[in-house]
């Protein structure tokens, strides 16, 4: 009986430790600040609300802890330039009203002048 009670103790312990890290949410003011994690309890995403929508800057990471994007919204559309960063390249899109205005790529075997 011990032992079977000792094997539901540990299994029920184990449950509670692999569940997903559940997102932490902070009021900044006016906004709330939502933090959201991967499994390893590396931050995933973070960001603003501000009256339930998204606002102001949201940046993702990799596992890692690398930035792999940073995009900003105005209630709930995207807006500004977004930045998405990824092997060997930068990629910046500009957003007016949801709208995209422009796409501009660099790679990092691209030549860059200098004036001397």
């Amino acid at each position: 009986m011990k032992q079977l009670l000792t094997i539901a103790i540990f299994c029920i312990a184990a449950i509670g430790y692999s569940q997903e890290p559940k997102p932490t949410y902070e009021i900044e003011g006016d906004l709330v600040k939502a933090t959201y994690y991967y499994d390893n309890g590396a931050i995933s995403t973070q960001g603003f609300f501000k009256d339930k929508k998204l606002t102001g800057k949201w940046v993702r990471f990799d596992k890692q802890g690398n930035k792999t994007q940073m995009a900003f919204y105005k209630k709930g559309k995207k807006t500004g330039k977004w930045f998405l960063w990824s092997e060997g390249a930068l990629k910046e899109i500009s957003y007016n009203n949801n709208k995209i205005q422009s796409v501009n790529l660099w790679k990092s075997d691209n030549r860059v002048a200098v004036n001397k």
